[in-house]
């Protein structure tokens, strides 16, 4: 694909959930812009969602194919199931080429466990003059990008 010589090249990664987050990766410039997932009454919000997408007009998203939990509610699986298909609708209604990856295949690529805390460590060295992966909760965020640069260095492999 040919861009624009003043449109920037962007990435978007989504890390689904009321508690996920929405990274736009430019590569060229290796910077990141953040949004926590837009929720209105414990629900993610789509059309937030969307404005927010279509401002950014991404090139590409990738968003983090997840799976119940063992162990997890009822209600909780339905919950997060519910989020996870809103973000999905609304990538494509935006005519973003969505793509999925699995949490292992990620991780794996940046040599990440299960431990959350450690992919917003690699978030710090990555981008250090990000402010948005400061707090413990910033862990969203941080995947929410890592997608965004693992689906940029790895999407011709």
């Amino acid at each position: 694909m040919i861009y624009d010589d003043d449109t920037p090249h962007c990435v978007m990664g989504i890390d689904p959930g009321i508690s996920g987050a929405v990274a736009f990766f430019y590569p060229e410039q290796d910077r990141v812009a953040l949004y926590d997932m837009p929720v209105v009454n414990n629900m993610v919000n789509g059309a937030e969602l969307a404005r927010i997408i279509k401002a950014y007009a991404p090139t590409d998203g990738i968003i983090e194919a997840v799976h119940a939990m063992p162990g997890q509610g009822v209600s909780s699986t339905f919950k997060f199931g519910q989020s996870y298909g809103i973000a999905i609708g609304v990538v494509t209604a935006c005519t973003v080429p969505c793509h999925l990856v699995t949490p292992q295949r990620w991780k794996k690529y940046f040599r990440l466990g299960s431990d959350k805390d450690e992919g917003r460590e690699l978030a710090i060295r990555l981008w250090p003059d990000s402010i948005h992966f400061s707090r413990k909760k910033d862990h969203g965020r941080a995947e929410a990008a890592l997608l965004a640069r693992f689906y940029h260095e790895t999407k011709n492999h």
